[in-house]
This record gives structure tokens, sequence and C-alpha cells, in this order.
């Protein structure tokens, strides 16, 4: 599995398949445009993508879903809100689920799990459009570690619950603060509710209201024999 990091909270998750590209190729929330850590346009970002999964609603995760779904013609997997939100504007590859759903995609199953945190899009105007509720995502493939990306959340209890249903062995947890976890509810999650082999941190650095660096979890998981990767924007990490 390689796991390639757009900034903030997109990712690019590369699996191997049984098709005639010998991959499959998911794009977990899409920000791109406005993203200043983004390394990669709209265009590089849609070659070969064949499916984009969004964990929730705001604009820092799903701002390039419509010019993304429409360049590379993915499959979006979301929340039913965010599915019906695609497919009203011209989005028809859709697949849409909820919390504790799991679907079989062929190459992998995706799950969507509870999140602690809130889902709502700008209109431009100062309202919001509701989108359903946060989620965190699993990822599992034949042969490969099981992905738990916890999307936008706080630290929670059910994260035990979570790691006993889908047994993951890599995690991507934010560490940002202010929004989501910081470095130390990030890091006491991973540690007690996980039998993680492999931490990526996430939305941090991007703006000036979010944490700067991941050295405080990177600390904080020190001892832990968790190997905490933290490449910069546009670096890929290989697992598995």
């Amino acid at each position: 599995m390689k796991i390639t990091w757009y900034g903030h909270s997109t990712f690019r998750i590369e699996i191997p398949a049984e098709n005639d590209k010998g991959k499959v190729e998911i794009l977990l929330d899409p920000f791109l445009n406005g993203n200043p850590k983004a390394p990669v346009t709209i265009e590089e970002a849609a070659a070969g993508l064949d499916h984009i999964i969004v964990s929730h609603g705001h604009d820092d995760h799903i701002g390039d879903l419509l010019p993304l779904a429409r360049a590379s013609g993915a499959t979006v997997t979301a929340n039913w809100e965010i599915a019906m939100f695609a497919n009203s504007n011209g989005i028809e590859a859709i697949n849409p689920m909820n919390s504790g759903g799991t679907v079989d995609l062929g190459a992998f199953k995706v799950s969507l799990t509870t999140a602690h945190h809130s889902s709502a899009k700008s209109n431009g105007d100062g309202t919001f459009a509701y989108l359903g509720n946060p989620h965190g995502i699993v990822i599992a493939a034949p042969g490969q570690p099981t992905l738990y990306y916890a999307g936008d959340t706080d630290i929670f209890g059910d994260m035990a619950l979570i790691a006993e249903l889908y047994q993951p062995t890599i995690g991507i947890l934010p560490i940002g603060d202010r929004f989501t976890m910081g470095a130390k509810s990030a890091a006491l999650a991973a540690r007690r509710f996980f039998k993680f082999t492999d931490v990526v941190p996430c939305h941090y650095m991007t703006f000036g209201l979010l944490d700067q660096t991941p050295d405080a979890f990177v600390a904080a998981m020190e001892g832990s024999g968790v190997a905490v990767h933290a490449p910069a924007p546009g670096g890929t990490v290989e697992i598995g």
C-alpha cells in the first residue's frame, strides 16, 4: 500500500488490484485549490484516479470534490447527503453509505465509522448546507494492511470498538488541535485503543490556526513501538 500526502487531510492511496493497471487509486478528502501545501493540481490528481472517498462536508475536505470527480470519472463514496450533493451537481458515479456500513468495491472494502466533529459546506454567503454526520474511513484490501483514516475528530472511547471490528494496523490521525485532536489526544488514541504498526499524522501546518509541526505527536509516540511517518506534502510512504 502506498500513501501519498497532498497536505492537510488529502491523501492518495494506491493498492494492488487485478485490473488493467494492476492497481487501484483512491483519493481521500479532496482539498487542493485553497490548500497552500498541495503539491498537485486537480488535473494531476485526477490522472489514473478510480475512487474518491469523503469523510465529511467541510470545505477543507470536500472543496474540490466536484471538479476532481468530473475530471477523473472516479466513483464518489460518502455519506448519503454528500453523495446526493455530488449527484445533484452532475456526478453520476456515486456510492452512498453511512455510519457502520461496509461496501465491497472489488479491490477493497470501505466502511464508515463514527467521528466526533461537525459537517456542513459553506454556501459563500455566510450560510451553510448541512451534509450529514462526519465519519472516519476504513479501507480493507486482500493481502494489504487495513487502514483507518480518522477524519476530523476528537478522541472518543468507542475507538476501541473500531479497533475491535476492523483491526486496522495503519492509522491516519489528525493532530493539528483547535478543530480536531491535538498531539496529546491523538497519541493517546493511537496507544490506548489501537494496535497500529504505522501512523501518519495530518490536519496540521496548513493554516496558522493549526499546530505547525508533527514534533509534539512524534515525541508523544516515542516508546510505543509504532512507526510514525510524517512526509512532506507530496511525499509517499509505502507500507506492507
